[in-house]
């Protein structure tokens, strides 16, 4: 009788360790502490931009997003910038969302303000000045690129550049398909 009693108290444990592991993983779920990676959410962030408007990346669930994390001494940030800015010309009025955050830690505002005058970007440019953002993300590299579906998922991540413009195109393209 003793061991009838353990069998089945041990059955019971298995079974509602199965229950809830397979609960837990049937979502995809947020992984702290490892980078983010393709298939798995982008970690939501806030952060305020230089004319102090306040922005989320989770403002924007529902909408294609890229992810631009760069610096305005950076060369291939400066490369590639002006193809960005193309892409939020010709996608602004669509499901996508161009968030190029500068990683203001490893930067200056002078320079930030003066990058965005000479490049004539007119896209909000969020500050990541306590890096944050480029902590969480656990960026090693300038730039790096994170394209993330509309339900939040990174479908694809590209570090360094610069990205051209039809690259930067065709992986939109395939953020809307």
């Amino acid at each position: 009788m003793k061991w009838q009693g353990i069998i089945i108290g041990f059955a019971i444990i298995t079974l509602a360790w199965i229950a809830y592991t397979t609960s837990y993983f049937a979502k995809p779920q947020p992984k702290t502490g490892i980078a983010p990676q393709k298939g798995f959410f982008a970690p939501d962030f806030t952060l305020t931009t230089l004319t102090g408007e306040t922005i989320s990346l989770s403002d924007y669930y529902g909408k294609a997003v890229v992810l631009n994390i760069w610096a305005s001494w950076c060369k291939p940030c400066q490369s590639e910038m002006p193809a960005i800015q193309e892409m939020f010309e010709r996608y602004e009025f669509e499901d996508v969302v161009i968030l190029a955050v500068n990683a203001t830690s490893k930067d200056s505002l002078g320079n930030v303000q003066e990058f965005i005058e000479d490049y004539q970007l007119t896209f909000p440019v969020p500050l990541d000045i306590q890096g944050n953002v480029s902590s969480i993300y656990q960026v090693n590299a300038l730039p790096t690129t994170f394209f993330i579906d509309s339900q939040g998922l990174i479908q694809e991540i590209v570090i360094g550049g610069p990205m051209a413009e039809a690259l930067l195109d065709t992986r939109i393209q395939n953020l809307l398909d």
